[in-house]
């Protein structure tokens, strides 16, 4: 179930080109359960109309500092009260300004001021207003304040001019407003996280490879950091892009992997192992091109190192939660992977089906812990995947705390 299920998001929209993109955010709230109650200001109602953003959210638009919210409620005291979190995307540079100073002239800034949840702004305007040291200051002044802010992107801007100053992807600004409803249950915890698949190269342009594509770590790493762990993420080639704030370490073949991972585990408290890594390489890589011949080609493949086999031999109190990707006996040989590689969970799926498993956005996944406990999800996102894995993770750090009973 994703955080935002039954949150009140109250999202300002404040006179800026890029109004049309808060319809995207108002979509993919509501697509995760959030309940979206849009305030716009004079200035936004020339780019966008109130109608498109009453029917994307299913609630009526704010709009008049003096009207009566749902007819009896002073607008924006009802408005501030009732926010998880308060966004305005897009912040103009009047907008931001007003809120340094404390200024409290319609109803978008009056329920700012009097909210007392978490505010986050997305400032978009042109790379010379964003420039302007008077801008630069009072967005410090937010910051100050501990507001959210989720700095404007670099490109095209709509006055022609490439620079920075475009708003932030409405996907970041909705992973920010995930993060600040998320638990904080892994702070002060380093994780390390493996993703994606390897490729193995036999000459100079092919390579061994199966088809994961990283969403599931990828998922992972997402969650951990929205739940704030520090995060590494060593990930085989991927078409994905980087989850934000993680530390991201791109390899291609097992061996650069296994060396990457050994870098990075002895500060780690967490390691959660979901690349898909070949088991071969070819023993010999060609320098040119394999070119077609009359006679059939033979191949010779060797083992690659076992990545998760060895952090099992040396984890010591470390928690490492491993994946069994398979397509029989899925349970079977997920639970002799868990023993025999010493892990603490192992995340067993079959990536035989074309509903979940490599490539897909959905996964079908069963836990599996030491002690024969045995725990089937239903098929769900993979973001919702990942969260259930770190919940069950959240479970195994308290029982390592938990002080035994004292003898009678």
């Amino acid at each position: 179930m994703s955080v935002l299920m039954g949150k009140q998001i109250v999202l300002g929209i404040t006179g800026c080109i890029a109004a049309y993109k808060a319809a995207e955010l108002v979509r993919l709230i509501v697509k995760h359960g959030g309940q979206v109650h849009v305030i716009m200001t004079r200035s936004a109602r020339e780019f966008v109309s109130p109608l498109t953003f009453q029917t994307l959210s299913g609630n009526p638009v704010a709009t008049d500092l003096f009207a009566l919210y749902e007819e009896r409620k002073i607008g924006h005291i009802s408005l501030a009260q009732r926010a998880d979190v308060l966004v305005v995307a897009p912040a103009t540079a009047n907008s931001i300004g007003k809120t340094a100073g404390g200024i409290a002239d319609d109803l978008l800034s009056t329920a700012i001021m009097a909210t007392r949840a978490p505010l986050l702004f997305a400032p978009a305007m042109n790379e010379a207003m964003w420039e302007n040291p008077v801008v630069q200051k009072n967005m410090q002044a937010l910051k100050s304040l501990g507001y959210y802010v989720v700095d404007p992107g670099w490109g095209d801007l709509a006055c022609g001019a490439q620079g920075k100053g475009r708003l932030a992807d409405v996907e970041d600004i909705l992973d920010e407003i995930i993060t600040i409803l998320s638990p904080k249950d892994f702070a002060r915890q380093e994780v390390l996280v493996t993703a994606g698949p390897t490729h193995e190269p036999m000459d100079s342009v092919r390579f061994i490879t199966n088809p994961s594509s990283g969403k599931m770590g990828f998922a992972l790493a997402r969650a951990l950091k929205q739940r704030g762990a520090s995060v590494t993420l060593v990930t085989g080639p991927s078409a994905l892009f980087s989850p934000r704030n993680v530390h991201v370490v791109k390899v291609k073949t097992a061996q650069e992997m296994a060396s990457a991972v050994d870098k990075y585990f002895s500060k780690a408290d967490i390691i959660i192992k979901s690349a898909a890594v070949s088991d071969y390489r070819p023993t010999v890589i060609s320098a040119h091109k394999i070119k077609k011949q009359d006679a059939a080609q033979q191949i010779e493949f060797e083992r690659t190192s076992d990545i998760l086999a060895a952090l099992g031999k040396k984890k010591g109190n470390k928690i490492l939660v491993g994946f069994a990707a398979e397509t029989h006996e899925i349970l079977a040989n997920a639970r002799e992977k868990l023993q025999k590689k010493n892990l603490d969970m192992i995340v067993a799926n079959d990536v035989g089906k074309k509903d979940s498993g490599f490539g897909s956005d959905v996964n079908k996944v069963t836990l599996l812990l030491p002690g024969g406990e045995v725990v089937a999800l239903p098929s769900m996102s993979k973001d919702d995947v990942a969260q259930k894995i770190l919940d069950r993770i959240v479970l195994l750090r308290k029982e390592r705390a938990a002080i035994p009973d004292e003898p009678a």
